[in-house]
């Protein structure tokens, strides 16, 4: 770079005396350290790719991560060389790689100027595994002018010698050393035709690979359990599959360069680090077949050698609905499918002098209510289409509103699996239970990650195995069931229909004789609601899929859209993003499959503004928003008051770890007093983690009478993340009066978030009746959202009657939108009934536009100006009462008197008046 050797030499001038060598050398550096600040920078800005059976842009050169296919896909392929020969260079030649490793072959069809065309065996010419050409391209006399020869990457496979023979008087030559052994590659040879190539241009291609062989163990004779011919190292003896764990273990195995061995794809793991037990019984969960005859889990995926392997992992285990795993130090997998719990966890085999924490049920910000989501379409020429969305109303009523969230299968291209996989992550949500479980060693010891267990009357998997350095052993568990598994009510997947190819190149670019006009729909119980009416003249042209309309209010900027999916009929209403009084300006164009030059109406204006919603419509919608948000305020409002469980002296094992405890201890006593002072210092670090924690714990008692106070401070460092706690319990306790302080701080961070929260809570009790005040403080931010919450909570209970408070502050920042909210709720009443008040204020997003509310829930609301000659505004039993109104502008429908004598009905124009 110029700029830099500039530099570099005023840099040499000034401190080496001019020297050339040193100029050199600065320059090199300079330039060295911009290009790796550019090439941080532009690392830093590429997106999170998805993960998918399709590998849609060519790509060229030599400067291409290597990548491969697991299963079936589509790809345009990476060019390599071209090459053009003869007359008027009327032979044309390119190579394409497809995939590194042995492929299993092309499926019969190929598509080409986006349509869809079978390939025809020929007789092989040269070293090629198979040779086609492709239907519809030949000439009069019925020979191929486009032509396909497909190598498959094996070891050892020989040159394409027509290639190197037609290319060795060219500048361009293809060598006789080009073999691409390990590399699968096609070679496509076109004759020029005007007739087929003139008008559209070069071809372009997208093939449909099968691809890598896999080695299956449960095929192999020489591992345990194993049967058949396979061998790890003899890649001839493998087989194509489509096996979500199949692919997951040759993916952890890795691909290998067949000279030096470097793995070039994968984790390049050996059998000895893999749970091949766990592997087999995935294996065969996806090969088995349900009710409608279809294995029960496949996929299809391309990954590179940059891939993220957590990533690529992730994709084969959402593909079976399962889990990774690891074992004792091994690499394993949890397939999506019941299995018989191995123990019953019992009330015995749970040590009474450690803590447990038990969460039944996720929070309902933690659990969604509607699932939708898209898989890949070979019926749609591999392009993703929508699943049917999976919700429940039972489940949307119990948590106050709608929570809608998505989940993308676009490894999967059976529309009937990735149906039932949608089905399986919206059941695993709602069944969220989590258990932190500490249990015996006879329990401990005989049972492993993976398996089910049964515990109050629930099923369990045991997702993670603790044991510290006193071998006391502690399961973490997730609720599961069988029936998440089960195919009853899940419906078959979408029937997507192949695309209509296009007809001529000189179809509609946009919907013609478009208007739009206002109008009013009728809503329930005879009310209105304002709309626009969109109007076409309807195209007779199947690949015209859909009409699309963008609409905004005369004089703003904010555009809206909506579309009609049936062109056909000429008119479509909407009433989505359309206010009342408002002069609305749209414009239309269309979609087309396949896609093409599409082009916008001209702006029309409507001639009129729209009409005024029925009042109680209105209302109605924003009684509904106010009661969800009450109930959510409630059940807040139940999980802050749930008894909260802190397990002291936490597991303290680090495996393979060095490090000392030291415990210091002071204790008095005569006949029943007590006096105890116990401090308890331990420090403990490994290759990958450090730890510190120091506990004090101080008693006195005299017989019924108990004090103490419990301190616990912790400090863990790993490679990524830090932890900072602090807990401090202080209780007295005479007979059945008690009185407890409980304080608990945490710091916490990692490469992805950051974390502090402190709680305290007051309790006083005497003879069952219960007096609480607890005050919580978080404040969370990650690479999407940041969140900060104050929460203050009073509860009193006696002899059955209870008055709760809650008071709650939440603000949260995310690329969706900026919210906050600030709540009051309260509740009392007995155990048989209870009545609950509050209001709330906040800001809140709605269709990416920024919007404000506050609400009051009482039996009675009133405003007074404390003057005792006005009458306040009094909103009660669902009437506004009011002494005086100033109004400038009335909008009504109906004006009535009081006797009922006489009515003014304002939408239809009518006066009556009755005797």
């Amino acid at each position: 770079m110029a700029i830099f050797t500039s530099i570099a030499t005023a840099i040499a001038g000034a401190l080496f005396g001019g020297s050339a060598l040193a100029a050199s050398f600065i320059g090199g550096a300079l330039a060295f350290g911009a290009k790796l600040a550019i090439g941080k920078l532009t690392q830093q800005k590429q997106q999170k790719r998805k993960y998918t059976a399709v590998q849609g842009e060519i790509q060229f050169g030599g400067d291409v991560s290597v990548s491969t296919l697991y299963g079936v896909g589509k790809t345009k392929g990476q060019r390599t060389f071209y090459a053009k020969w003869g007359s008027g260079n009327k032979w044309n030649a390119e190579v394409f790689v497809l995939a590194n490793g042995w492929c299993d072959g092309l499926e019969p069809y190929v598509y080409i100027y986006g349509e869809k065309k079978a390939l025809v065996s020929r007789p092989v010419i040269g070293n090629e595994v198979a040779n086609y050409h492709i239907e519809g391209f030949v000439t009069g006399s019925g020979d191929p002018v486009l032509t396909i020869r497909f190598y498959d990457g094996r070891p050892g496979q020989q040159v394409d010698q027509k290639l190197v023979e037609v290319s060795a008087d060219l500048g361009n030559k293809w060598k006789s050393t080009s073999v691409n052994a390990g590399i699968c590659y096609v070679v496509v040879e076109r004759i020029y035709s005007d007739k087929l190539f003139g008008s559209k241009g070069r071809p372009e291609f997208e093939f449909v690979l099968r691809g890598l062989r896999e080695y299956d163990p449960r095929k192999d004779s020489t591992v345990a359990g194993g049967s058949g011919p396979q061998r790890l190292n003899d890649p001839s003896t493998h087989v194509h599959t489509k096996n979500p764990a199949v692919h997951r273990l040759n993916y952890q195995l890795g691909l290998r360069a067949l000279v030096s061995g470097r793995t070039l794809i994968g984790e390049g793991k050996s059998l000895g680090q893999i749970d091949l037990a766990t592997y087999f019984v995935a294996m065969n969960v996806c090969d088995t077949l349900r009710a409608n005859g279809k294995k029960t889990y496949e996929c299809s995926v391309f990954v590179s050698g940059d891939d993220d392997h957590t990533e690529v992992l992730k994709q084969f285990d959402d593909a079976m609905a399962g889990y990774g795993l690891n074992r004792r130090g091994l690499s394993g997998v949890i397939p999506g499918a019941p299995q018989i719990p191995v123990k019953d966890l019992t009330v015995a085999d749970i040590p009474i002098d450690r803590a447990k924490d038990v969460q039944f049920r996720p929070s309902a910000f933690e659990r969604f209510n509607h699932l939708s989501g898209q898989f890949t379409s070979i019926e749609s020429m591999w392009n993703p289409e929508s699943l049917k969305p999976v919700y429940v109303n039972a489940d949307i009523a119990a948590d106050g509103r709608n929570r809608q969230t998505s989940i993308d299968f676009l490894q999967v291209t059976d529309p009937d699996i990735a149906q039932y996989l949608l089905n399986i992550r919206y059941r695993q949500n709602r069944m969220g239970g989590k258990a932190t479980v500490p249990v015996s060693r006879r329990f401990g010891l005989a049972v492993q990650e993976g398996e089910w267990i049964t515990w109050r009357g629930k099923s369990w998997l045991i997702s993670e195995w603790r044991a510290d350095d006193r071998l006391r052993i502690t399961l973490v568990l997730s609720e599961t069931s069988a029936a998440i598994y089960d195919d009853a009510g899940i419906q078959p997947g979408p029937v997507v229909i192949p695309p209509t190819p296009p007809i001529n190149p000189s179809l509609l670019s946009t919907v013609q004789n478009f208007n739009v006009a206002v109008g009013m729909i009728n809503g329930a119980q005879g009310y209105d609601t304002p709309a626009l009416v969109f109007t076409w003249t309807p195209p007779d042209d199947p690949t015209i899929t859909a009409v699309r309309f963008v609409y905004q209010i005369e004089g703003t900027t904010e555009l809206f859209e909506d579309q009609c999916t049936s062109p056909e009929d000429g008119l479509f209403r909407t009433t989505k993003n359309v206010v009342s009084g408002k002069v609305y300006s749209a414009r239309a164009t269309i979609t087309t499959v396949p896609d093409r030059l599409r082009t916008y109406t001209p702006w029309k204006t409507t001639a009129q503004p729209t009409g005024l919603q029925t009042l109680l419509t209105g209302l109605q919608q924003l009684q509904d928003d106010a009661l969800n948000r009450f109930k959510e305020l409630q059940l807040e409002m139940d999980e802050f008051f749930r008894p909260r469980l802190v397990e002291l002296l936490d597991a303290f094992s680090l495996e393979g770890a060095v490090g000392q405890i030291e415990r210091q201890q002071i204790v008095a006593s005569i006949g029943d007093a007590l006096a105890q002072i116990t401090e308890e210092r331990r420090v403990r670090v490994s290759e990958n983690e450090a730890t510190a924690q120091l506990l004090t714990y101080l008693q006195a008692s005299l017989g019924g009478t108990n004090a103490r106070l419990i301190t616990e401070e912790t400090t863990r460092a790993t490679a990524d993340s830090a932890l900072s706690s602090q807990i401090t319990q202080l209780t007295a306790e005479t007979g059945s009066n008690s009185a407890a302080i409980q304080a608990e701080a945490t710091a916490r961070a990692n490469a992805d978030s950051a974390l502090s929260s402190s709680i305290t809570s007051l309790d006083a009790e005497v003879d069952g009746n219960l007096a609480r005040l607890i005050q919580e403080e978080t404040a969370r931010t990650n690479g999407d959202s940041s969140l900060a919450t104050s929460i203050n909570g009073v509860s009193a209970d006696f002899n059955g009657r209870f008055a709760q408070g809650l008071v709650k502050f939440e603000a949260v920042a995310a690329p969706t939108g900026v919210d906050a909210r600030f709540s009051v709720l309260l509740r009392a009443g007995t155990s048989q009934s209870f009545k609950v008040s509050g209001f709330f204020i906040e800001l809140y997003t709605e269709g990416g536009v920024q919007k404000s509310r506050m609400a009051v829930q009482a039996d009675q609301f009133l405003v007074t100006s404390g003057n005792s000659r006005h009458y306040p505004m009094v909103f009660e039993n669902g009437e506004l009462k009011l002494a005086i109104a100033n109004i400038g502008t009335v909008n009504a429908g109906l004006l009535q008197s009081l006797n009922g004598k006489m009515k003014i009905d304002l939408n239809n124009g009518t006066i009556e008046i009755f005797s």
